[in-house]
């Protein structure tokens, strides 16, 4: 005889009753906080609630996206920190970084509150901050050029005739220098 003819299943669920077709009589109780109510009942409701929810969430978002350059100001602090203040290769690269990452920063305020764009979020105060930790940072990454000594401040970066600032400070080693 072979396998699987002419036996009946015997390992086989019927998921479906017919005998039983009216709903109205759940024979299985609701889960406790469930109530069954009608999809139209509260739609307007709902819907202004989810609009609502909504509304605030992208407004979360937005001052969490404007708070974003605080933590990158942080950063480039501290490497720009490590990177000491001699200048080489590195401290230069770090310092460039720190002046371009807040300029494409500032060129792309509009894409980068694209998302949070909605009549009921304003998005002026987050747009503002933003501007203004990218502002502090681009701050930051001048400071440390003129730090470098990068920055033409002195009268004679400016004009070939004059005579560069005198020295105020002078180290050697264990020879007095006269």
């Amino acid at each position: 005889m072979e396998k699987g003819k002419g036996l009946a299943r015997r390992w086989a669920v019927e998921l479906h009753d017919a005998s039983s077709s009216s709903s109205s009589s759940p024979a299985v109780p609701d889960p406790p906080g469930f109530t069954r109510s009608a999809p139209d009942a509260d739609d307007a409701a709902g819907a202004r609630q989810r609009k609502d929810s909504e509304a605030s969430w992208k407004a979360q978002k937005a001052w969490e996206v404007a708070q974003s350059p605080f933590k990158n100001l942080m950063m480039m602090g501290f490497m720009m920190w490590m990177a000491g203040s001699t200048v080489h290769l590195f401290s230069i690269g770090i310092t460039f970084s720190a002046l371009w990452q807040p300029i494409s920063a500032l060129r792309s305020v509009g894409k980068v509150f694209e998302p949070f764009k909605d009549p009921r979020v304003d998005t002026i105060a987050p747009k503002l901050l933003f501007i203004a930790l990218n502002l502090a940072a681009m701050g930051l990454g001048v400071w440390k050029l003129n730090t470098l000594g990068l920055l033409p401040t002195n009268p004679s970066d400016w004009v070939s005739s004059l005579a560069p600032a005198p020295e105020v400070e002078y180290a050697g080693g264990g020879i007095p220098l006269i």
